[in-house]
């Protein structure tokens, strides 16, 4: 609510903005605040990624990215002391609860970015942190040798070399606790606070998140795609090792190119969605993520059907560029599934990637985008629908009319403003808005 004669100064950001303030350029050299900030801080937190999604949205993106980091850390030191197979299974276990800092982080790039760059900057956090994955393989051993050089035995220098990661992991939740922003605007309590930012109930939340079929449909994409990566993450080294006779740092060095293609591949997932959005919106982005992901499915049929160690190589390489390009492609699509509950539904995603580890099973991630149902952008074969016909429309419906009248519905209500361009060309200009300047009161 403004006050009478009291005159509203906008923030001054070094990106230009929309109405929500979301950067609506991507500069990966910036590190201008907010937008760049929080964009390196979170790409470089995520090396190490389930369910944060609720915290995120409640408490605030930093701080649920940074806690987690901070309460898992021990976990990595831990590991120095671990003296059987099952202190090793539980510090393992407890150390994989990091892996939740992946939500808090796509949460805080969507709430950081808008449309026509939301995916690249999603795209390129996520590549560069889960890279992470592909270069310990290569890191570690490195450490381990150099503790060796040093003087130590084989038994101590394995436990010192843990202490790099967990130092590492620790710094990164203290850096994201000083320099990152929850919002372009600012942290979300003095948001709150100042009544710029409303405060939402989690349940309500929590409700739209789980019905909104399309969250479902994305959960179980993501699975097809990261849920493959991560299986061949935990077994190429080994598959090198036994199919190839190889030793065991040789197995490791190529298994690590396996997770380090998501350097350029994830971004250049992002950067695709992006691009052909510009087009053909939400279609086109649906459209891209199936064709690169039945790919991804393609080549890895052909890995386990090759029988040379070069051959397997080169199609390895290609199926992790393939594989992980679907998942910076997913990342374009769902921010608009929902604006109340975007957390939630990047949950989604992350609780389907546990059961997914067969090979040919990304074919079928094409059959559940085929079957979406037409909205207000439609799918891969429909157009819009009849009963949603604008931006406005599909995302106010999450509210209520007594909510819209205590105005919690606003931020939703830019969203929607922001998202026309994913109409794509044609249809926005053929198709124009009913109202250029919507009523806050919707």
């Amino acid at each position: 609510m403004e006050v009478e004669g009291q005159a509203t100064q906008p923030p001054k950001f070094a990106l230009p903005v929309d109405s929500e303030n979301k950067a609506t350029v991507f500069r990966l050299f910036s590190v201008a605040a907010p937008h760049m900030r929080a964009f390196h801080l979170s790409w470089a937190q995520c090396l190490l990624e389930l369910l944060w999604g609720l915290l995120a949205t409640f408490w605030t993106p930093s701080l649920a990215s940074a806690s987690l980091i901070l309460l898992t850390a021990p976990a990595v030191y831990f590991t120095s002391i671990a003296s059987s197979s099952t202190s090793f299974l539980l510090v393992r276990f407890f150390t994989g609860f990091s892996l939740a800092t992946f939500v808090s982080t796509q949460f805080w790039m969507s709430s950081m970015f808008s449309a026509p760059v939301v995916a690249t900057a999603n795209g390129v956090a996520g590549g560069w942190g889960n890279l992470g994955g592909g270069a310990t393989q290569l890191i570690m051993p490195l450490v381990f040798a150099l503790i060796l050089n040093i003087g130590a035995v084989k038994f101590t220098a394995w436990r010192i070399a843990f202490f790099i990661p967990a130092l590492f992991q620790t710094l990164s939740a203290f850096a994201v606790l000083i320099f990152g922003k929850d919002l372009p605007d600012g942290n979300f309590r003095r948001l709150q606070k100042s009544g710029d930012k409303t405060k939402d109930k989690v349940s309500n939340v929590f409700f739209h998140g789980i019905t909104n079929y399309r969250g479902w449909i994305l959960a179980l994409t993501y699975g097809y795609c990261f849920g493959v990566e991560l299986t061949i993450d935990n077994i190429v080294a080994e598959y090198f090792y036994d199919r190839f006779d190889l030793k065991l740092h040789t197995a490791g060095m190529i298994a690590a190119s396996f997770g380090l293609a998501n350097i350029v591949s994830r971004p250049a997932g992002g950067m695709l969605s992006d691009a052909v959005a510009k087009r053909f919106g939400m279609r086109g982005r649906l459209w891209a993520l199936w064709t690169v992901q039945t790919m991804g499915g393609v080549f890895c049929i052909i890995l386990g059907r090759v029988g040379s160690l070069g051959a397997s190589i080169v199609v390895m390489i290609v199926f992790s560029i393939f594989v992980q390009a679907a998942c910076g492609l997913t990342f374009g699509v769902v921010p608009f599934v929902s604006r109340r509950s975007l957390a939630d539904i990047r949950y989604d995603r992350r609780w389907w990637k546990c059961g997914c580890s067969s090979n040919a099973t990304n074919f079928l991630q094409g059959i559940q985008i085929l079957k979406r149902d037409g909205d207000n952008w439609g799918g891969m074969f429909c157009g819009p629908s009849s009963k949603i016909a604008t931006e406005e429309d599909y995302y106010l419906s999450e509210w209520t009319s007594e909510e819209k009248e205590k105005g919690l519905h606003l931020a939703s209500l830019k969203f929607a403003d922001n998202s026309r361009r994913e109409r794509g060309r044609k249809e926005d200009s053929e198709t124009k808005p009913v109202d250029e300047n919507p009523s806050t009161h919707v």
